[in-house]
């Protein structure tokens, strides 16, 4: 039997690491590392193949927010709310972001290494190449959804990606390039797809939700295939996800509420991996739901939830009976979407770490995924059988969504524009405070004006170079990496 040591040394991290946590790292035992010697262990080292970063960051830099007043603003909120460059390596940041995913994908890459040559049953040595194959290509997918342009296909074959390793690192300093966005996009495909036919959940003893379960693998290709804009196969896969009864997937927002004794028992309710709507749960260490950053104010909640086809205010996501409204600064609003926890460094400690349990995929999501896909194609009729499923969830369980209704409330006789940006305009509004906005903006070049504090207005154009986010400086002066254009 051979014995495998596992090794994390990939120099897009060490970039990083070099300046900003030489100490720590030289401090280490060189000897305290896994002895990957079977498929339990493999698996067990999955579960660091998960980004701790998250990308909420990306909020502040959107039309979901304005200046708040009397909130804590650190530089790097700022410049996120300005377009500027962000430089500190804080949680919270591209660069923690980039430093933690790279790091998952290093995990990823030591599994898939050894895997095929681990003892015990082949399906289960299966189902962790699956799982490890695709978180690979989970955190490649959303780095260089960050990182690089939007992928479109007249020049995604020239666009700079981003490094895309597939193998564990033996030597302290390697020199990396970046592919072109293709190149990366053509190589998650290759990972989602392998990792497809192999992902199994009945492995992960009750934890599935903490995992890629099949579920959440075709929520993930329904996602890639919508921002490659392959729309038949983000219909297929979506279908496939979705099945018979899409309505299943869909948060009862108002039965929460009913079963709920209070705020605290809701958001627990609302991130529960029992909920069939949460597809993948990721812990994240983050500060974005306290009272820091930029928030929405009263204008904007306004503009997003008050209004809609259906002349309803009886939305589940804002009236009195919906979700729980808190305060942010003197001028903010959020909704309590996260369960925000805190983890100490011992038991007699009071000090350490604040996280939160993330959804990365949603079934709200593949169902609007789909209507997206089937706009595009114009089928618009389909999209808005899958739009009232939402809407009958959100709204009123009665409303009737069709084209005379959105003709009448866009003041346009375009159905097919009319169905997209009402889609849109729900992907706002279902996944606000999660990042996922900013994607459509990169996607379809919406710009994006931002007050300051003196009440002037800046702004963010369609093709401004700012909306991809500048690599880590470490990357760039030690990783040898190509910076992106400014």
């Amino acid at each position: 039997m051979k014995r495998y040591i596992t090794h994390y040394s990939s120099s897009l991290l060490l970039g990083l690491m070099l300046l900003t946590a030489c100490d720590k790292y030289l401090e280490e035992n060189p000897d305290n590392r896994v002895d990957l010697n079977t498929t339990e262990k493999a698996a067990q080292l999955l579960t660091n193949a998960y980004s701790s970063g998250g990308y909420q960051f990306t909020e502040w830099m959107t039309d979901n927010v304005t200046y708040t007043n009397g909130t804590t603003k650190l530089p790097e909120h700022v410049q996120a709310y300005e377009w500027n460059d962000i430089f500190p390596v804080n949680q919270d940041t591209p660069t923690n972001f980039w430093e933690t995913t790279y790091d998952a994908i290093a995990h990823a890459n030591e599994v898939l290494a050894v895997i095929n040559d681990l003892p015990g049953e082949k399906a289960q040595r299966d189902a962790v190449k699956g799982e490890a194959l695709l978180t690979r290509a989970y955190g490649h997918f959303m780095l260089v959804n960050l990182f690089a342009k939007h992928y479109t296909a007249n020049t995604a074959a020239t666009d700079p990606g981003i490094p895309y390793p597939t193998a564990p690192e033996k030597d302290f300093l390697v020199q990396y390039e970046r592919l072109s966005v293709e190149e990366v996009y053509n190589n998650i495909e290759d990972d989602i797809l392998a990792g497809l036919r192999l992902v199994d959940a009945s492995f992960y003893a009750n934890s599935g939700k903490y995992h890629f379960t099949r579920e959440a693998a075709l929520a993930f290709a329904s996602r890639f295939y919508l921002f490659k804009g392959e729309w038949q196969k983000c219909i297929d896969y979506s279908t496939q996800m979705l099945g018979a009864d899409p309505t299943i997937f869909v948060k009862d927002i108002y039965g929460m509420l009913a079963q709920s004794s209070n705020d605290d028992d809701f958001i627990r309710r609302y991130t529960a991996p029992t909920e069939r709507s949460n597809l993948l749960m990721i812990r994240q260490v983050t500060n974005f739901p306290v009272n820091v950053g930029f928030w929405p104010d009263f204008n904007i909640f306004q503009y997003l939830f008050y209004f809609n086809p259906f002349n309803s205010d009886d939305d589940a996501r804002i009236s009195t009976e919906g979700y729980p409204v808190y305060q942010r600064g003197d001028n903010g609003i959020c909704l309590n979407k996260y369960e925000f926890l805190f983890e100490r460094t011992s038991i007699t400690s009071n000090v350490g770490t604040y996280y939160t349990i993330a959804t990365a995929f949603h079934g709200e999501e593949v169902l609007l995924n789909r209507a997206e896909a089937y706009v595009q194609l114009n089928q618009v009729s389909l999209a808005l059988a899958d739009l009232q499923v939402l809407a009958r969830k959100r709204y009123a369980p009665n409303v009737t969504l069709n084209t005379n209704a959105l003709r009448t409330y866009y003041n346009s006789s375009n159905n097919q524009l009319n169905a997209l940006t009402y889609i849109l305009e729900e992907r706002q509004k279902e996944f606000i405070h999660e990042g996922l906005r900013w994607f459509d903006i990169k996607r379809y070049g919406y710009p994006v004006q931002h007050r300051l504090q003196d009440g002037s207005i800046i702004t963010l154009e369609a093709t401004d170079k700012r909306k991809i986010i500048q690599i880590p400086q470490a990357a760039i002066d030690i990783g040898g990496l190509t910076p992106n254009e400014r």
